[in-house]
């Protein structure tokens, strides 16, 4: 499987990302600078965390104006799947390929920390593979995390089977106690109606390596690689 990683002026987890990806997962990355206009043939689109140019102004902002987002767009609305992992989620919001905005954080201090997520459906690629009943332990680093969405929206996401992830504890519950920055409902990850576009604020490849002594974040890779045998 090919996959495009999106870098940013500024980005600080894209090698992150491409390290998991091939040494990891064993697949073709190619890197893809914002000002590109080629996707080069890739099956998938990573926009990865970590800082943008123009965070300053709201994440993702500007960076949802960079020439290769065009084509990201357009990848997505012919059904390209696209995946974005903290930065690169507020990025898609900031485009709309994905329902909601990312807010500063209830206590608007940057939060970086292990913190536990509960997959909330098996029927979309990035989650097809993960264990419903376990409670992934897998990293934040953000300032600006927690998600909204008009009480409407909620409504029609839950409906369509939209939030991926859900913040929870150690044991899999999901309470008001477990959501690390005041998030709506709990949630850490969406999808469009779709289902071809997701994002996360969790980092998935900081929990991918057993040199770091976690790989619960491999299950989100292996089920974007089933994608190949389906």
């Amino acid at each position: 499987m090919k996959f495009g990683v999106v870098i940013f002026p500024g980005s600080n987890c894209d090698h992150d990302m491409i390290y998991v990806l091939g040494k990891i997962m064993g697949q073709e990355v190619v890197e893809l600078w914002h000002k590109d206009t080629d996707l080069q043939g890739v099956d998938v689109v990573v926009l990865p965390g970590g800082f943008s140019y123009g965070d300053y102004l709201r994440s993702g902002a500007i960076a949802r104006f960079s020439p290769i987002m065009t084509k990201v767009i357009e990848f997505a609305g012919k059904g390209g799947y696209v995946f974005g992992v903290c930065n690169g989620f507020q990025i898609l919001c900031e485009a709309g390929l994905l329902p909601g905005a990312l807010l500063h954080n209830t206590e608007r201090k940057f939060i970086c920390k292990n913190v536990f997520v509960k997959a909330q459906t098996k029927n979309t690629p990035l989650t097809q593979a993960v264990p419903q009943e376990k409670a992934l332990k897998i990293p934040i680093a953000h300032g600006e995390g927690r998600y909204f969405a008009d009480p409407e929206v909620l409504k029609q996401m839950n409906a369509n089977g939209q939030i991926l992830f859900r913040y929870c504890d150690e044991n899999g519950n999901i309470t008001p106690e477990a959501n690390p920055n005041g998030a709506e409902e709990n949630i850490a990850g969406v999808c469009n109606a779709g289902k071809n576009v997701f994002g996360m604020m969790p980092h998935p490849e900081r929990a991918a390596d057993a040199e770091l002594g976690n790989t619960d974040g491999k299950f989100l890779f292996q089920s974007l690689l089933s994608l190949v045998n389906a």
